[in-house]
């Protein structure tokens, strides 16, 4: 399956998420990357395909999960950083300075991380979903402590104009053990 595109459903019924899950499926033809409760009782489906099939898959979701959709995204071309970053596998040899920006829901979290890694020269380290964090998320970057600031900027403002911003950080030159406790 081609395409680069993915499309996210977060909601407040894990029920629902079985349901949202198989619309999407059975929508388009399009590739499941997540399929999982989070925290705190929410549940999320990841898809990945092209963009329409992703798109036809994310509004067929949304009709199904009807009023236990938390939030959706549909993001075209998404930067290659953000699946290894989400993974726990993203290659950081050591921090320059790091970048925090931290949200209420994943699908917000997702589209700042993306946003955070398309503005500036800087790696994902990591994305944590909601898991252990009351249902919150964060994405963290490194890079030189402009481009960090710029990514966070960035990121920030796409989690911000859905409302749903908790925190945004800049650290320059950060002590090497903060990385050891990240991934």
């Amino acid at each position: 399956m081609a395409g680069n595109s993915i499309g996210l459903i977060e909601l407040t019924s894990i029920a629902a998420g079985f349901q949202v899950c198989d619309a999407m499926l059975k929508a388009a033809d399009v590739e499941l990357v997540l399929s999982r409760t989070i925290c705190s009782g929410k549940y999320m489906v990841m898809i990945r395909g092209d963009v329409g099939a992703v798109s036809a898959a994310v509004e067929a979701g949304c009709r199904s999960g009807d009023f236990s959709v938390v939030d959706t995204f549909l993001i075209p071309n998404v930067h290659e950083d953000l699946f290894p970053a989400m993974s726990g596998t993203a290659n950081i040899g050591e921090l320059e300075s790091l970048g925090i920006i931290e949200a209420f829901s994943v699908a917000s979290l997702i589209e700042g991380a993306d946003a955070m890694a398309k503005a500036a020269n800087v790696r994902l380290v990591e994305v944590r979903l909601a898991m252990a964090l009351g249902g919150k998320a964060f994405a963290s970057c490194t890079g030189s402590v402009s481009a960090v600031k710029s990514a966070v900027e960035a990121g920030a403002q796409a989690v911000a104009r859905k409302g749903l911003l908790v925190n945004k950080v800049v650290i320059a030159q950060p002590r090497p053990e903060l990385l050891r406790e990240m991934i």
